[in-house]
């Protein structure tokens, strides 16, 4: 069984978290984790922050030598921010906090609900944890799950489809190439007429002190079909990968495969029909229901898209009401970005390969990736013959 918790505030001294499950004999370095923790911090329309951040993860458990040794993992994310807030943030006890005080909060964020359900007075207590930068630490996580899905030759790649309504055409690519020339662009799309006019549009919106959402896609290349089950509903692992999606800070919607345009079309477009073939045995024309039936994996790539919200910090912000004195404000101002979809793509790779890595593991089991692998060698000969 693979699990983890996390911990930290945005401002804090750092994030953290406790990976539990991965098997011994891993290879896996910081290298392997700092990549994607850089990309998470790029895209255009992003803020002051990712200037003084330069994330990097620190290993402080499990892993001897650049190797897992089957025990709890340990990852920290320093902040270097937080020589900046120490004296607001400190834990120990101390004088009241008068600066940086929040009372005002912002419409589309957890600021009011987190406030009255955990009576804050200062709602610092509540936008310090449901601030997206603890997605930096989601990131961490899902670099070792990647480190593990790559033994078995599993790949995971997003890219940004749709920014502000601004929508890319990716016809004539592969997912790699697709992958390749999202990593070229500052808003990881594909297309570059597609990613010039969303960089256009970031930019109207900043002008206007405004943000942008938009829509990126997740794709799983090269699944094993049988991960997941339809045996009871919480080991559904298409709910697990929505609910793992739908997670992430700001994120409204989730579709699989053909997604909400299968409710427009007749059944004989949409269901994937079945071949056969002696070499590879069961296969698929077609890919419309996005490598899932039943909950299952069905060996095709498992495709998703994410739509995320603008961003709920507004330069020109909305109405409120301050929770001190109930007299109608404009929302607080935090230091924010613009839109950061691009960013999102990065954090959704992250939770996706991450609950792939679990399904994985609880599929195939194994205290070290030797045994695992065998298991899964032996499951894959079986699947050829059936």
């Amino acid at each position: 069984m693979l699990r983890y918790l996390n911990g930290g505030e945005s401002h804090g001294k750092g994030l953290i978290a406790v990976l539990e499950g991965i098997p011994s004999g891993l290879p896996l370095t910081a290298a392997d984790i700092n990549r994607d923790l850089s990309r998470r911090q790029k895209g255009y329309g992003r803020g002051g922050r990712m200037r003084i951040e330069q994330d990097h993860v620190e290993f402080w458990s499990g892993i001897r030598k650049g190797m897992t040794l089957g025990t709890p993992i340990t990852l920290h994310v320093a902040n270097r921010d937080w020589e900046n807030w120490k004296d607001i943030m400190a834990p120990e006890p101390g004088p009241p906090v008068t600066e940086k005080v929040v009372t005002c909060p912002r419409p589309g964020h957890a600021d009011l609900v987190g406030a009255i359900k955990y009576n804050h007075r200062d709602i610092r207590n509540v936008l310090e944890k449901a601030s997206a930068r603890e997605t930096a630490i989601r990131v961490a996580i899902g670099g070792v799950a990647k480190r593990l899905l790559a033994e078995f030759g599993i790949q995971v790649y997003s890219f940004t489809v749709e920014i502000g309504g601004v929508k890319a055409s990716l016809k004539g690519l592969t997912t790699e190439q697709a992958f390749q020339q999202a990593e070229e662009s500052e808003v990881r799309c594909p297309e570059a007429d597609g990613s010039a006019r969303m960089v256009e549009r970031i930019r109207e919106a900043k002008h206007k002190g405004d943000t942008l959402g938009g829509v990126f896609e997740v794709i799983v290349m090269n699944p094993p079909l049988g991960l997941g089950s339809y045996a009871q509903w919480d080991r559904r692992l298409t709910g697990r990968l929505a609910m793992a999606l739908m997670s992430i800070q700001a994120m409204k919607g989730v579709e699989v495969g053909m997604g909400f345009e299968s409710a427009r079309k007749f059944g004989s477009e949409v269901h994937d029909e079945i071949f056969y073939e002696r070499s590879t045995g069961f296969i698929r024309g077609t890919n419309n229901a996005g490598g899932l039936e039943g909950g299952i994996t069905n060996g095709q790539p498992i495709v998703l898209r994410t739509a995320m919200k603008p961003i709920a910090t507004l330069y020109s912000p909305k109405k409120s009401v301050d929770i001190q004195t109930k007299e109608p404000v404009e929302a607080t101002i935090e230091r924010s970005d613009i839109c950061t979809v691009p960013a999102a793509g990065v954090v959704g790779e992250a939770v996706v390969a991450y609950e792939m890595a679990a399904a994985l593991v609880e599929k195939f089991g194994g205290d070290t990736l030797d045994e695992m692998r065998r298991n899964y060698d032996s499951y894959q000969a079986y699947v050829k013959q059936f």
